[in-house]
Order: structure tokens, then C-alpha cells, then sequence
């Protein structure tokens, strides 16, 4: 059982690192401890989909007896993590969320498996997503969907649904999630953690189920910016197609250093929370007061951006499923089928001039905005999260989400936490950097979050489907 006013799955990666290697700390101990705090919550909010009990505790045995022998395979060398269900981990189910991968075991690992597990990572399972990394929640698969720790009847976002969940319960200090038009950055906002997508091909999909292989992109929810960036280090560099900035230079004064604020973008979209607008505009106060200079700028209208990445995203997608969605129609949730099946209908030259948009909005940005300035500081989703029971069989509510830009460029994109609510919702905000530009996006967002000072975590309390904001245990 959970240890009463224990605080491990506090702990960040760094500070976990130190204790296993200072012997004050188990990896088997850290290990069983998640595994004790996932049974105990888990079955209320459904993040795993597979949880691998014994092969975790083999995998943290072993990385107690490397450390034992001297042996530091890096800073994830005992820590537990999971992976969303579209990774590929040798001998595991890669489902997808889905009625047609369900028999689907994979030989090999995905890369980014390779790399944590070569860094004496322990893996503890596979997370919720929404079916096929696309679509809504939904209560017709195999699997139910994850919940917000926040309040239970809301969605956490998605597509990485279950490891934006996974992260803000403290379930482990680290998961992976994909980002095709925004999937690691809307959950990472709605569960209160830090959601990075890094530049496009900074980190090897290769294993990964792909929802559209030229805008996918794999990357790290954690809960702090530092966990963030130890994870970026850890998977980075398998194929490369650039170089990469230095290190972070951790610390507050951001003086010398350039945003963009693009505040017409999300302060006149449709449907924004006044609320949640406020917000970002306050974190552009506190970024200033830090010492960045901020400067007001236009981007391209939204909708040019979305058409732009969904045309492309439906030709994509279709083009994988085709052969499923004309033989097994039925195995997929409504919502799945009516986010691909457009692709069919798409002709060569719409995909074509989609593919001269992105190269003509990739050159604007990094020529125009970015190369004056260090970063956007912009929304990533601008309403409270919906609740399940405003899904109907015709879709969902109305969501301004303003995150596919850096999909279609291929720029990194964090998202960030900047707060609570008056109904106790985390409300997020994204910077997107120069291409391989993380490190500044660390720098800038760590110095926030030191100047935020502790974020609560959602209490999880089995007394009812709200839980109170509030320290977690």
C-alpha cells in the first residue's frame, strides 16, 4: 500500500537520480511504490491500458544491481516511465486503442523504447490515447477512456490522453505521447503537466504508429520543465536532421532574449475563455518582468494553419487505413471512421497545395518572426476541458486549439502550465522556438515556473467524480 504523507511520486527525475545513486533510494522500492499508487487510483481514471507488473520489477532489479556495480546508464537509469499505446516495446500488445490492433505484438522496439531502455529506464505499461491517435474519447472500444484527475467527468485532452493523466497523478515523473496536430500539448494543458513537441525529427518515430507520417511527432509529458528536458536528452538524436542548441542555462533572468506575442490569434478566436486569455497575458507580464523583451506580432490566420495541416492529415491518415476502413468499417469508433474517411475524398493537387502552404508558412516564420525573436509565446487550447456527456454521437463541443502551426512548420512547441482556474482547471500556454531551439524554450519556461512557485497537484479523492485541487497524496 501507499505509504500514508509518503512524497515519492513527487520526486523529479534529477531528484530521484540522486537518491537511487546515493543508495538512500531503490529502484524496486521507487518502482513498487508507482505500481502500489496506480493500483490503488488508477481503476478511476483508466491511464493504463497494460500495466506490466513483474517485467517492471525485473527491469528495476537490474538496475539496482548495475548501480550496485558502478554501473550509470544516465538520469533515467531506475526511474519508471510509461509509453502511450502506439510505441512499440518488443513482446507488448501495440493496440493504438483499437479494435483492430488488438492482436498486434510487435518483434522489436520502437526507438525511442531502445533509448530509455538502454538508459536503465523502467517501463511500467502502455497509456490510454484516443483510437488511432485521432478523434474524440470514446465508450465503444476496448479500452475506456482516461479521465481527468482534475474531475473525472471532463476529458484530459488528447491524443495522449492517458499520459498527460499518468503524469499529473503521479503515476510516473515521465511519459511519452505523440503530437500530430497538438496531441502532447492539449492533454499536457489539461492535466496541469508540461507537454513537449520537439523540432520534426529531433527524435525518431520509427516503431511509433503513425497518424500522418510528415506532422507526427514523438515527445516527453512530464511535470517539470526539467524533467522535460532530461527526457529530451535521453530519446534525442536517432535521426537527426539538424543540429541542436547547448544545454539549458538554467535561471530567472531571461534579459537578452526575444518573444513574440501573437495576442489577436487566440484574444479574438471563437468560443476563448476570457479567463484563460487573461492568463496568457499575464504570463506575457511575467516573462517581461523576468527581463524578455516582448513584442506584439501577427501570425496567419488560424484557419489557414488548420486547413493547411488537415488537408494533409486526412490524405495521410486515409492513405494508412484505407484497406481497414473499406474492409472493417465497423471496428472503428464512429468518431475514428468521420476523422479519417474525408481523405478519400481529397484529390492529388488538394494534397499538393497543402504541402506549398506548409513549405511557404515554414519559411515565414523562421525567415520572419523567429528570426528576430527567440520564441511565441501563444494558447495551446483556449477552453475549460469539456465534459464526457457533452460528446454525442455527432461529435463534440467546440474546442479553440491553436497548436497545429508548429506541426505543419516543424518547430519545437512546450507547453507550460500558467494556473488554475475559478473551477479548478489547469490553464496552459506554448512557445514555439527556433528549429532545435529547445534549450531556449526550456530557459524561458523554466524561469516561469521557478517564478510561479509549486504548482498543486489534483487531490485524488475517491469521494465522489470531483477532486478538489489541492497537494495530492
Amino acid at each position: 500500500m501507499i505509504t500514508p504523507g509518503g512524497a515519492l511520486h513527487e520526486l523529479s527525475i534529477a531528484e530521484a537520480g540522486r537518491l537511487l545513486r546515493s543508495g538512500q533510494l531503490s529502484s524496486v522500492a521507487l518502482t513498487e511504490y508507482a505500481l502500489d499508487r496506480i493500483a490503488a487510483l488508477d481503476p478511476d481514471l483508466n491511464a493504463f491500458v497494460l500495466l506490466t507488473r513483474d517485467r517492471a520489477l525485473g527491469l528495476a532489479e537490474s538496475a539496482d544491481r548495475a548501480l550496485a556495480a558502478g554501473r550509470d546508464m544516465g538520469p533515467f537509469h531506475g526511474v519508471p516511465y510509461a509509453l502511450k499505446d502506439n510505441y512499440d516495446v518488443a513482446g507488448l500488445p501495440t493496440t493504438c486503442h483499437s479494435k483492430l490492433l488488438l492482436e498486434n505484438v510487435p518483434t522489436t522496439d520502437s526507438d525511442v523504447e531502445a533509448r530509455l531502455r538502454a538508459g536503465g529506464g523502467v517501463l511500467l505499461g502502455k497509456l490510454a490515447m484516443h483510437e488511432f491517435a485521432t478523434s474524440w474519447p470514446s465508450f465503444d472500444l476496448p479500452f475506456p477512456p482516461a479521465r481527468n484527475p482534475w474531475n473525472r467527468d471532463h476529458i484530459p485532452g488528447g491524443s495522449s490522453s492517458g499520459s498527460g493523466v499518468a503524469v499529473a497523478a503521479g503515476f510516473v515523473r515521465m511519459a511519452m505521447g505523440t503530437d500530430t496536430g497538438g496531441s502532447i500539448r492539449w492533454p499536457a494543458t489539461y492535466c496541469g503537466a508540461v507537454g513537449l513537441k520537439p523540432t520534426r525529427g529531433l527524435v525518431s518515430c520509427r516503431g511509433v504508429f503513425p497518424l500522418s507520417e510528415t506532422l507526427d511527432h514523438c515527445g516527453p509529458l512530464t511535470w517539470t520543465i526539467e524533467d522535460a528536458a532530461l527526457t529530451l536528452g535521453a530519446i534525442a538524436g536517432v535521426d537527426t536532421i539538424g543540429g541542436k542548441e547547448a544545454e539549458p542555462k538554467w535561471g530567472g533572468d531571461l534579459s537578452g532574449l526575444r518573444l513574440a506575442l501573437p495576442r489577436r490569434l487566440y484574444a479574438d478566436a471563437p468560443h476563448a475563455s476570457p479567463e484563460i486569455i487573461a492568463a496568457i497575458d499575464s504570463a506575457a507580464q511575467e516573462f517581461a518582468r523576468l527581463g524578455a523583451d516582448i513584442d506584439e506580432v501577427g501570425l496567419p490566420d488560424h484557419d489557414l494553419i488548420n486547413a493547411c495541416g488537415r488537408v494533409i492529415m486526412m490524405a495521410e491518415s486515409f492513405a494508412l487505413h484505407e484497406r481497414d476502413m473499406r474492409r472493417r468499417p465497423d471496428d472503428y469508433a464512429p468518431y475514428t471512421y468521420r476523422r479519417i474517411a474525408p481523405g478519400a475524398f481529397l484529390a492529388a493537387d488538394d494534397y499538393s497545395r497543402a504541402r506549398q502552404s506548409r513549405r511557404e508558412l515554414e519559411r515565414d516564420l523562421n525567415a520572419g518572426i523567429l528570426a528576430t525573436r527567440h520564441a511565441i509565446l501563444t494558447a495551446t487550447v483556449l477552453t475549460p476541458p469539456p465534459r464526457f456527456d457533452a460528446y454525442t454521437a455527432e461529435g463534440g463541443p467546440p474546442m479553440p486549439i491553436q497548436t497545429i502551426l508548429a506541426n505543419v512548420t516543424g518547430n519545437p512547441a512546450l507547453a507550460f502550465p500558467i494556473g488554475l482556474s475559478k473551477a479548478g482547471f489547469p490553464m496552459g500556454a506554448q512557445l514555439i522556438g527556433r528549429q532545435f531551439g529547445e534549450a531556449t524554450l526550456f530557459r524561458l519556461a523554466a524561469a516561469y515556473e521557478t517564478a510561479a512557485g509549486a504548482k498543486p497537484r489534483p487531490c485524488l479523492s475517491k469521494d465522489g467524480p470531483f477532486m478538489e485541487h489541492g497537494s495530492g497524496q
